[in-house]
């Protein structure tokens, strides 16, 4: 009951801040594939699809297309809190500990914000925590000598899978579980069959899930595919995100600038507590060495990569993180309460303790939500329904419109999944590379003359094309979206 009393908490967090509609960038592209079970930009995030699929499905009584989609991030905060209960009570035997963990960490800013709009790392989140549970689970029964065990390792396999077919971050678990692994069974090795069906579990789970992309951009062709993952090459290209393969930015460069980045983004989360998570990580050694291993390894791979990669708001890549600086507090805390309670008085005074303990913990986190939740919404990804409503209404019939992708994708929601203007064709970056258009200029003189052509400003470099040979007239002009119209060929 508890678990599911915090999952509560974060759930009503969440909708109190909830993106009502449709939004511009991966969101809007996420509220448009999730209901039309399309494929997503690389790495398709199948696992992810399929469950935003499911939501547009079960959820339909509650709102349009988009807010289900929205709404689905807000449920992933909720279990991932709610597991993270279960986690720390394992952990420290504390149900106090634990309500102060899930809570905590379900409204720490990045995580509060990330059950805000559709997003593939709330699930991720979701993942994580399953994760550390399922291991900590099967490290429990393989000390205790309790039946069973092998399965928790080979559901752990299977989860892995499926976080994998949600986000290539889970990449970033395997050092630290094979760590762990081989800490807690150190004649792991020898046990091929255990090892066997692991891997088995493993490949059944991503081969399922990502036949989504060939499948729905092939057999079944969805209305909206991102590349070509029919085919094997792009598949291949999709699948293992080739496209981002150059994101990474010198990783052991300004080492000194990354860990100030590191401090301050911990400052911003944890508050006054920042300067126990280091605290709290010693206790993990001390009292549960192995998951400390585990988590520590999974902090510092993750953490490093997350500096050294190039990504519109890379906040999202330090989730996992979170989550597990706060079972390391839940564990200091834990610890305190063994040392300062004394050994006769333990079995009552304990839990009043702890319970103490917890709250002072959750304090800073209690006083700190009016203020979080006014940060959580007013960086909240924007709304896109007034500017799809504004350039619907008054785009000319059979309209061209060249695109880039912040732009594309609430486009895309609105005439694939609500079938507005099926009279528009959208030509996206993307668009052009698949079906071999060309440059914006070629797509534009393909057209001129034929059709209203209407181009985005935000087409960076290539916009300049456009200016210097055509004549263009203002269209929409604001901070949501800059469009103008071509009417015609400088020079005549």
């Amino acid at each position: 009951m508890p678990a599911i009393a915090v999952a509560l908490v974060a759930l009503v967090a969440a909708c109190a801040a909830l993106l009502p509609g449709v939004a511009f960038w991966d969101t809007g592209e996420l509220q448009s594939v999730g209901p039309l079970l399309g494929t997503a930009h690389p790495t398709g995030f199948p696992t992810y699809v399929l469950l935003a699929w499911l939501a547009s499905i079960v959820f339909q009584p509650l709102g349009d297309p988009a807010f289900r989609v929205n709404l689905l991030s807000a449920v992933f905060l909720a279990i991932a809190a709610g597991v993270t209960v279960d986690l720390v009570r394992a952990l420290t035997g504390s149900m106090a500990l634990a309500i102060l963990a899930g809570a905590a960490m379900a409204l720490t800013p990045i995580a509060w914000a990330i059950g805000t709009h559709a997003d593939v790392h709330a699930l991720h989140l979701v993942f994580v925590a399953l994760l550390l549970r399922l291991l900590v689970a099967w490290e429990d029964r393989v000390a205790f000598e309790r039946p069973n065990a092998d399965r928790l390792l080979i559901a752990s396999a299977a989860v892995f899978g499926l976080s994998m077919g949600n986000h290539s971050l889970t990449l970033l678990l395997a050092i630290p579980i094979g760590l762990f692994v081989m800490t807690v069974q150190p004649d792991i090795l020898r046990r091929r069959g255990l090892i066997g069906r692991c891997v088995l579990a493993l490949l059944i789970v991503l081969v399922l899930i990502y036949l989504e992309l060939p499948i729905r951009a092939g057999l079944i062709r969805a209305p909206l595919v991102y590349g070509t993952p029919s085919t094997l090459s792009g598949f291949i290209y999709v699948a293992l995100g080739q496209q981002f393969m150059g994101s990474i930015q010198d990783p052991f460069g300004d080492l000194a600038g990354k860990f100030h980045t590191l401090v301050d983004l911990t400052v911003s989360q944890f508050g006054v507590l920042s300067f126990l998570v280091p605290i709290g990580f010693i206790a993990a050694v001390m009292t549960r060495p192995r998951y400390a291993l585990l988590t520590g390894t999974t902090v510092l791979i993750t953490c490093f990569f997350a500096a050294s990669y190039e990504n519109a708001d890379i906040a999202r890549y330090y989730l996992g993180p979170i989550l597990i600086a706060w079972t390391w507090l839940a564990i200091l805390a834990s610890m305190l309460v063994e040392s300062i309670v004394d050994r006769d008085l333990r079995p009552m005074a304990t839990p009043v303790a702890s319970a103490l303990m917890a709250g002072v913990l959750l304090l800073p986190t209690g006083l700190a939500i009016p203020d979080r939740l006014t940060v959580v919404q007013d960086h909240r990804i924007a709304d896109a329904r007034g500017w799809l409503d504004d350039v619907l209404t008054r785009l000319e019939p059979n309209a061209v419109i060249v695109s880039w992708w912040s732009y594309s994708t609430p486009l895309w929601y609105a005439t694939l999944v609500e079938r507005r203007r099926p009279d528009i064709t959208l030509i996206d970056d993307r668009t052009r590379l698949d079906q071999e258009l060309g440059s914006v200029p070629n797509v534009i003189d393909r057209y001129l003359g034929t059709r209203p052509v209407y181009v985005m400003r935000q087409l960076r470099n290539e916009f300049a094309e456009v200016t210097d040979r055509y004549v263009t007239v203002p269209f929409t002009d604001g901070a949501n979206g800059d469009m103008v119209q071509v009417t015609g060929r400088l020079g005549g």
